[in-house]
Order: structure tokens, then sequence, then C-alpha cells
């Protein structure tokens, strides 16, 4: 078990410069109300639009939730941890950080397959869509998605509680994960690495690779569609895939193959807690006809009814 003296880790964050943190603290502060404010348009346009009936916009909704707890897990403490003179994290509160962002991070990567796999259906398999992507089914994938991530977290969890930290107490990070963890512990934890490379690592290259043979397979489709039905499969799925990768990438060079080069990670690690969940209700309403479509109705409405 861990070593009991050990009650609390200090967070060495992104930055030592002070001028550099103070700009840093307003940048974040206003990437983090962005990623508020974009998530919650979307999920209002969603809530009362004729959208919610659609599968993949039930799955954008899930998402969007997720985006903006995935980022508080990790943006509030940052920012605030910017002004202060010595950023500190209680031992429990670190290993909470650390399950919630595993369990929120692995249920959107759970959905973001579900909505690619929701558009081969569409594609591939229109005639049989509503059948198989029914109200039920899409409720039984956020569900088995919750279960699948909190089982991932879990094991992260209880991999690092097992972990005896009894000499330096300072993170290099601007959150807690387990890399930046491991690196603390007075024990050797190679396999500890390798079995974290074989989990997070690997969820994610699978993930990414299932995502991308499907999104292949989706575009050879299309060839034998009208232009006009092309266009318009290639509007969502143009959306999704830059999603994917702006998550997916960064996140693949954090946790593949070893977490050697920190520094890298913690701007890696930007990218897929704070940068992506802010660009992804812009890409998603931008690049989306339909949802620009819904937000000119369901917007101007609430205006038009306020004017009354």
């Amino acid at each position: 078990m861990r070593d009991r003296n050990v009650t609390e880790f200090i967070l060495l964050g992104l930055f030592n410069n002070q001028e550099v943190k103070e700009a840093c603290f307003v940048f974040f502060l206003f990437c983090y109300l962005v990623i508020l404010l974009g998530n919650l348009f979307i999920l209002i346009t969603i809530r009362f639009s004729q959208l919610s009936e659609q599968p993949m916009y039930f799955f954008l909704s899930y998402l969007s939730f997720m985006d903006v707890c995935f980022t508080s897990t990790v943006a509030p403490k940052l920012i605030v941890d910017l002004l202060a003179q010595r950023a500190t994290i209680s031992y429990d509160n670190c290993m909470a950080q650390m399950f919630y962002a595993h369990f929120f991070g692995a249920t959107e990567i759970f959905i973001l397959v579900a909505m690619a796999y929701d558009r081969y259906v569409a594609i591939c398999k229109p005639l049989h869509y509503m059948v198989i992507m029914s109200r039920r089914v899409c409720h039984l994938i956020v569900v088995a998605s919750c279960i699948g991530a909190f089982l991932h977290s879990i094991m992260q969890v209880l991999i690092t509680v097992q972990l005896p930290f009894c000499g330096p107490n300072e993170i290099d990070h601007y959150f807690c994960d387990v890399f930046p963890l491991l690196k603390l512990a007075c024990t050797d934890t190679f396999l500890l690495i390798i079995a974290i490379i074989c989990t997070t690592g690997m969820l994610s290259i699978l993930t990414f690779v299932a995502l991308v043979i499907s999104y292949i397979i989706i575009l050879t489709t299309l060839r034998t569609h009208s232009s006009e039905g092309r266009r318009k499969a290639l509007s969502t799925c143009g959306s999704h895939i830059t999603v994917v990768l702006m998550f997916f990438v960064p996140l693949i060079f954090t946790y593949v193959p070893t977490s050697n080069s920190v520094n890298e990670d913690k701007v890696f690690a930007l990218f897929y807690t704070i940068i992506a969940p802010m660009f992804n209700p812009l890409i998603y309403s931008l690049r989306n006809n339909d949802m620009k479509n819904a937000m000119r109705k369901v917007w101007l409405q609430k205006f038009l009814s306020k004017g009354k």
C-alpha cells in the first residue's frame, strides 16, 4: 500500500514565469467559458429542435455534455493554480481527478465510436437505419459506454493507489494522471507502464484505427450516391473526422509508447483536455447544415418570443 506520509502533491504546472502564467490565466479562462457556452448552445439547440429525434444528434448531445464534464475536471484547477503561489492537490483529490478525467475521457471516446457507427449504418445500410439505430439501441450504447469507461478509469486508480510514494511529491504536470504519478513512485514501475500502454494506449490506437477503417468504408460507399447525397453525408462525416483527429492524435502521442518527454506530454494533453472540446461546438455547428438550420429556428424563435 502507499506511504501514508504523502498526503498531498505539488503540481508544477505548465510554466514558471509569472507573466506567462497571468497571460495563460486569461487565455484558459476564455477557453473554458467558450467550452461551457458553446456546448450549452449545442445542447439547447438539439433539445428544442427536431434534431433530438435523430440518433446522430442524440449522440452529439452526449458528446457535448461529456466535453463539459471532461474539461471541468481539469480546467478550473489549472486556471486557479496559474495565479497561486504554490499549486497543491491532496492525495484523495488527486485520485478523484484522475478517475473522473479518465471516466469522462473514455466515455467521449466510446461516444465518438458510436457516432461513427451511426454514420456507417446511415450511409451503408439506409433501409435498415431506423431499425438498427432505434432509440432503445442508442440508450444502450450510451449506458455501455459509461460502463466501459468506469471499468477503464477504476483500473487506472487501482493501479495508482497501490504505489508507495515516499520521496518527491512534485508532479510535473498541470493535473493528476497516471504516468506523472508513476515517476514519483519509489518502486519499479516498468510492468505498470507496460500495462497502462496496453490499456489506455491500445484503447486509443485500436479505436482510432477502427474509426479510420469505418470512414474509409463510408467514403467508398458514397461514390455510388448522388452528388446531393454525397454533399450532405460529407458535411456530417467531415465534422466528425475533424473532431476525431483533434482528439485522438495528441491522445495517442501522450500514451504511446511511453511518457519520457513530460513537457511534450503536457502540451499534447492541452489539445484533448481544452483545445479540442473548445473547437467541437464550432466544428459541428459551422460545418453542419442541419445544425445551422436548427440553430436559426430555435434561437430566432426564442428571440421573437422575447420580443413579443
